[in-house]
């Protein structure tokens, strides 16, 4: 029996696993980094132990480390999570060796799934339908996917539309995965921009017993990592449903597979179905499936783990649930992650977070931040995922959208904007899902501050403007006065000029004549717009205004009125749009160079961000060196003109 259990992660997994721990009567055991030494579920455990260091790769990623806070703080268990060390055998076996008990497969049922091109051959060996690609590809398997055999979450992955591109994307994968996963093997597998990416929950014991826990659609991505999810997955037929559930079971079989996981599909538009890949662990979207089931899935992991015998099938699902993914990101800006403090964060209508089964339309939080915690560029962008179950998925997603276009969240920027549309978009609410969705609609999808954005800055200045009652209204002077003035820069990178005058007959905006102003506080602003009635809440951080309108959400910068020029950068310098490190260089100082051509790669939040040329010309400077850690605002680069 489990007694105490160590996670081997941090965030919101951790913080899911404790709850049920805390059901079950089990105590609980964190660890945490050095950036981490706040965070909730250091907060939350029973117990909490140090690893010093900020990067990964010397904390969360040394088992040693791992193994060592486990005995020393007297856990009998380790749970991996997600990420980190989650799929690795070589941890398993160490956690074994040191006479804990691991909750996850078994070690070699790990190293089978761990290398994806064997992990292909043995399915096929097993009748698993799986993607192949000749050893050497010629036109007719155009367009092809460059992916690593050992990684995951989009990394080492390359698309390759002509043959002359293959050489170039196999080393940039190989280089990519062999930073990101110590392992440089890739291999190519057909590219099907419309297919649909499916999924099965599978859940095994030691008896024998192995369960199809419903399947998942997780189409909607964006470089090739998840973005919305949902239980179960939309428009398959009895027969197409049969096959999908007895594939991964087969697959699961095939590996003597015991406790939960996930097997991967890809549906292409023609109906075939073939094998991706097999998690070996609990998947980040594995609350839509317990939302529909009612199961805890961590809870049967632990049972699993016992000993304990499953049932012999598992309950049938229940409505839908869908699963929205919050980042701290900017969609409009090739989806660059971002840093910073989170200021408020208040999702409406959530009464219990990490709720295994939410009333019939209800919400579920998993959230591994909250107001006055941090962004660093260490770990994941994730900052929660949003969950709400319903009779039908129409419903599900019209409930989701609702949450979180009523979500106050204040810090960097997010794409919780893009998932409303989403949501809300036709397309998607008839079923019409394929992992190109967010490119194909993208011009809905991935829009700016837009239309919204000026009468948003009017509202930040007039709560402004109701902060300082000192200032006497231009409509108390005997004399017209000068119009009121204030600059912003949107989140997308435009500046907004704010003219106006409060007088005896009311607002004259210059840019919004048809605007009449109901009232004003520092924290609230009522407009009329025309016929429109229309409230703004406003919150003020240093130098950002957040302004929470009636259907959209604005993070303005106050500006300088009068602005200095010597503030300005030359043309053509680049500079690093978040804290990172530099880990490859492709080019030389002094050298012409193109538009669009790569300069270097920066990573950070676990992504590698491509630093490009912005036009034609001669690489002046190139200030930088593999491996230096640079802050926002650094100059990278600057390119003149030829």
């Amino acid at each position: 029996m489990i007694i105490s259990l160590l996670v081997a992660n941090r965030g919101e997994i951790a913080r899911r696993i404790f709850r049920t721990c805390r059901t079950l009567g089990i105590a609980t055991v964190a660890v945490y980094a050095d950036p981490d030494a706040g965070a909730r579920h250091v907060q939350e455990a029973d117990t909490a132990v140090r690893l010093p260091g900020a990067a990964p790769a010397d904390t969360y990623l040394r088992a040693d480390l791992l193994i060592r806070a486990a005995l020393d703080a007297g856990a009998d268990a380790v749970h991996p999570g997600y990420g980190f060390l989650s799929e690795s055998a070589e941890f398993a076996r160490a956690v074994q060796d040191a006479g804990l008990r691991w909750i996850g497969p078994p070690p070699a049922a790990i190293a089978a799934m761990g290398s994806k091109t064997a992990a292909k051959r043995l399915m096929a060996a097993a009748g698993v339908p799986v993607l192949t690609v000749p050893q050497t590809p010629g036109e007719a398997d155009l367009p092809l996917l460059v992916k690593a055999a050992a990684g995951g979450g989009g990394r080492g992955m390359r698309v390759v539309r002509t043959l002359a591109e293959l050489p170039d994307a196999l080393a940039a994968a190989r280089a990519e995965a062999a930073a990101a996963f110590g392992d440089g093997e890739v291999f190519c597998e057909p590219y099907l921009p419309t297919g649909r990416h499916l999924e099965v929950q599978l859940l095994a014991d030691a008896h024998g017993t192995v369960w199809a826990v419903g399947d998942r659609d997780c189409s909607l991505q964006r470089r090739h990592q998840k973005v919305i999810e949902e239980a179960p997955a939309p428009g398959l037929d009895a027969d197409l449903r049969t096959r999908l559930h007895g594939a991964a079971v087969a697959a699961a079989r095939a590996i003597g597979y015991r406790g939960a996981g996930t097997a991967e599909f890809l549906l292409a538009p023609d109906g075939r179905l073939a094998f991706l890949e097999m998690n070996t662990r609990l998947q980040v979207e594995h609350p839509v499936t317990e939302a529909v089931t009612g199961l805890d899935l961590v809870a049967l992991q632990l049972a699993v783990a016992e000993g304990e015998k499953l049932p012999a099938a598992p309950p049938p699902a229940d409505g839908c649930a869908i699963e929205a993914r919050l980042y701290a990101e900017d969609p409009a800006r090739d989806w660059q992650p971002a840093t910073g403090a989170v200021h408020l964060f208040e999702v409406p209508g959530v009464d219990v977070e990490f709720a295994t089964h939410p009333a019939e339309t209800g919400l579920r939080l998993d959230a591994g931040v909250g107001a006055g915690d941090r962004i660093t560029v260490h770990y994941d962008a994730m900052l929660a995922k949003v969950i709400a179950r319903a009779p039908t998925r129409r419903a599900a997603a019209r409930r989701l959208a609702d949450a979180l276009a009523r979500t106050r969240l204040h810090g960097p920027a997010t794409n919780r904007d893009l998932l409303v549309r989403a949501l809300r978009h036709p397309a998607f609410l008839d079923g019409a899902v394929h992992t190109a969705f967010l490119v194909e609609h993208a011009d809905q999808l991935l829009d700016p501050d837009g239309k919204s954005a000026p009468l948003a800055a009017l509202a930040a200045a007039l709560a402004d403007a109701a902060g300082h009652p000192g200032t006497a209204p231009s409509g108390w002077r005997n004399l017209p006065s000068r119009p009121q003035h204030k600059r912003y820069r949107t989140a997308d990178g435009a500046e907004l000029d704010v003219r106006y005058r409060l007088t005896r007959d009311g607002l004259l905006a210059e840019d919004h004549p048809d605007v009449r102003l109901l009232g004003s506080t520092p924290e609230s602003v009522d407009l009329e717009v025309g016929p429109l009635r229309r409230r703004y809440r406003i919150a003020r951080h240093g130098d950002q205004v957040f302004v929470d309108g009636p259907t959209e959400h604005h993070t303005l910068t106050v500006l300088d009125r009068f602005p200095d020029p010597a503030a300005e950068l030359a043309p053509g310098t680049l500079i690093a749009p978040m804290p990172g490190t530099v880990v490859r260089i492709a080019a030389e100082p002094g050298r012409p160079v193109t538009a669009g051509q790569p300069l270097l790669w920066l990573e950070a939040m676990k992504m590698e961000h491509q630093v490009t040329a912005p036009a034609d010309g001669l690489l002046a400077e190139l200030p930088v060196a593999v491996g230096q850690q640079v802050e926002t605002g650094a100059v990278l680069a600057v390119v003149t003109a030829p």
